[in-house]
């Protein structure tokens, strides 16, 4: 694994448990139809009429993205929508858009390019609110494909499926960091990225692997419990039970082999608990989140 850039989230005091909700969606999420994803964001939100910001800095095509979005929110009659192009890191530091930030109930990223996500906004005013508001304020922060995958502390940027489980093949950098000792990959399921998730968790086995299928994802609450939703597959790597590794061993480009990697799978109504490693059928999911109110 390639790790380049500096951690985001080094030297931060955040309290202990965010007082935010993650949603972290695997990319193409229905937009036309049933909407499933899309609507779990304002119901996670006290409010009729939540206030969201959709962030399209990952996107080549900024406009017909925030367009897509803006017409999908409003068939579901949420309609205090707006959508901020910052495709500079001038507009990171625009004093308009960080008073913006500050007044959402929901920021969401869209897909792209998430080296976009922290080349651009990292070290930004508007990044460090987005934190702040996340650990300390109820809100929802939220991304697809991208965006969601540049939401941990360390996060995927390059490295092909048909590469992977080679050592060095996959390379990682600093995210967000609104999640800690967790890797999203998305488009999990379609494009075939299970070796290269494989490889990190491998090689650091104290993190898990989150593998988010298309038009689903997770709700993630109190910054460790997951809820499964969508229409498809989440696949969940545990390493921390890895019984042998040949990593440390190998040059650059040599075949990996492991034993003992954990693999679980969640469907709609399914949990993950990442602090204590348990797998939360519905029953368990609802006390767990009854227990963590």
């Amino acid at each position: 694994m390639k790790k380049t850039g500096t951690n985001m989230s080094e030297n931060r005091h955040d309290p202990e448990t965010p007082e935010g909700i993650l949603v972290a969606v695997g990319g193409k999420e229905d937009k036309e139809n049933d909407l499933d994803v899309l609507r779990k964001m304002p119901e996670l939100i006290n409010n009729d009429n939540p206030i969201i910001e959709i962030i399209t800095t990952a996107s080549g095509r900024p406009n017909k993205t925030g367009e897509l979005y803006l017409n999908a929110f409003e068939k579901i009659s949420v309609t205090n929508v707006s959508v901020l192009h910052i495709r500079t890191r001038d507009e990171a530091n625009n004093n308009e858009y960080l008073d913006r930030i500050q007044k959402a109930d929901i920021i969401f990223f869209t897909g792209g390019d998430q080296l976009k996500i922290t080349s651009i906004l990292g070290g930004s005013p508007i990044l460090q609110e987005i934190r702040r508001k996340y650990f300390n304020e109820k809100c929802v922060i939220a991304g697809t494909s991208a965006g969601a995958t540049a939401m941990p502390d360390t996060m995927i940027y390059g490295g092909e499926s048909h590469e992977a489980l080679c050592k060095g093949t996959v390379q990682m950098t600093g995210g967000v960091g609104l999640v800690k000792r967790m890797i999203i990959d998305s488009h999990f399921i379609k494009r075939g990225r299970f070796s290269r998730l494989m490889e990190i968790v491998s090689s650091n086995p104290g993190y898990i692997g989150l593998g988010l299928g298309e038009d689903t994802g997770v709700i993630i609450r109190n910054g460790h419990i997951l809820e499964a939703i969508g229409n498809g597959l989440v696949v969940i790597l545990d390493g921390h039970g890895i019984k042998y590794s040949n990593i440390s061993s190998l040059k650059d480009g040599d075949a990996i082999a492991v034993e003992g990697v954990l693999v679980h799978t969640l469907v709609k109504g399914h949990g993950f608990d990442t602090l204590t490693r348990e797998y939360l059928k519905p029953l368990d999911l609802r006390k767990s989140l009854r227990s963590n109110i």
